[in-house]
């Protein structure tokens, strides 16, 4: 594979719900067919890919930098009656596992934060977890931008201040062209934006890089992603006044960049640098679990005594009590022995609550259907022995 001009670092997979169209699994074909070494998927606000595209990306000989897309809330407004600004996005590349961490740790806690509204996190937030993270700061329509864009440059240059104190040597403002065709590479907004992203980045001395937001694979598909906004806002295709696209969201080519940026090939080829700069990729584990009790099998035992009891007071038994008994005893064996009584603790834990929440749950799947404990534990509805 000869020497890359550019890579993509802005990528939207389909775990960016109803925003992104392409199947981790289908990335590194993509990559190999344009001749890229390395990928990022930096989808919105989730890491729901990563391990997969890690796994996936590695074993096809291509490099699989972990990122995503992170919302930066503005600060609360001086006054309680305004409300604040929607929160924009930069995205965060981790180059090691300190930035894996931390990563992990800013997406968590935007989710734990949210109280109902989109994930979120703050510029504090970002100070507090900035080691071993690459910061993009998002192009015409991230927070540097919309600044801009709303006439505020003061608290624009404010904002990156912070951000390159926050991420030394690791900060780089992002340019983005998704106009109609090369003689229009711009949209308005971006044509509104990038000459001061330009003359503030070379005023900071801080590198430029070239991103186009990846929505799907091939410009064809531009038609079904555009339907594919409408099911997430709501609104229908043929509105006007709705969210749109431009048709250069697809995965381009690096001779299709080349000539978008020809008057800015150092942002091009500051893409290659930051992918060499990381080295992580996600490792497999096994799975944690957190502890229900301080004895799970003990626990299960109780519970799952206890259900039994209720549910064959509620229903005529099909069979003597002591053959469901003796069954339920000895599917406990089985979990027991296979590690697992944490496993149907937390299961039932949240299937209860969901069913106390009026929020429909399913009957059960493949052996789970079967199961005296889990029948016990109301995780399914169905008395195995009758059916």
């Amino acid at each position: 594979m000869t020497e890359p001009r550019f890579l993509h670092l802005r990528l939207h997979s389909a775990y960016s719900l109803l925003e992104g169209a392409i199947q981790p699994k289908a990335l590194p074909k993509l990559a190999e067919a344009a001749g890229m070494p390395a990928v990022a998927i930096t989808d919105s606000g989730n890491l729901f890919a990563a391990l997969e595209f890690s796994e996936t990306a590695a074993k096809a000989g291509v490099q699989p930098i972990p990122a995503a897309q992170v919302a930066l809330r503005y600060a609360a407004p001086a006054r309680p009656d305004a409300r604040p600004p929607e929160p924009t996005s930069v995205v965060l590349i981790a180059q090691d596992e300190a930035g894996w961490l931390n990563l992990m740790a800013l997406v968590s806690q935007a989710y734990l934060e949210a109280e109902g509204g989109a994930p979120s996190a703050s510029i504090e937030d970002l100070e507090a977890r900035s080691e071993g993270l690459i910061c993009l700061t998002g192009g015409d329509d991230g927070p540097l931008g919309r600044l801009i864009r709303d006439g505020k440059r003061d608290r624009a240059e404010a904002l990156l201040g912070r951000l390159e104190a926050a991420y030394p040597g690791r900060l780089y403002v992002e340019v983005q062209r998704h106009g109609p065709s090369d003689a229009e590479p711009r949209t308005p907004a971006q044509a509104e934006t990038e000459p001061a992203f330009v003359e503030i980045a070379y005023a900071r001395a801080l590198p430029l890089v070239a991103t186009n937001d990846v929505m799907f694979a091939t410009p064809d598909m531009h038609a079904a992603h555009d339907a594919l906004i409408c099911i997430a806002e709501g609104a229908y295709v043929v509105q006007q006044d709705r969210r749109r696209l431009t048709d250069q969201h697809y995965f381009k080519s690096q001779d299709e960049m080349a000539a978008r940026f020809a008057d800015l090939p150092e942002a091009l080829e500051t893409t290659v640098e930051i992918a060499r700069r990381c080295a992580y990729r996600v490792p497999m584990r096994d799975p944690i679990l957190p502890s229900f009790a301080e004895d799970e099998t003990e626990e299960l035992r109780r519970q799952a005594a206890e259900g039994l009891e209720a549910r064959l007071r509620q229903v005529e038994p099909v069979a003597p009590a002591s053959d469901y008994r003796d069954r339920l005893a000895y599917e406990l064996g089985v979990i027991e022995n296979m590690g697992f009584p944490g496993y149907f603790l937390i299961v039932a834990d949240f299937i209860k609550w969901a069913k106390d929440q009026a929020i429909p749950v399913g009957p059960g799947r493949g052996s789970g259907a079967g199961s005296v404990v889990a029948w016990a534990l109301t995780i399914t509805d169905l008395d195995p022995l009758r059916y």
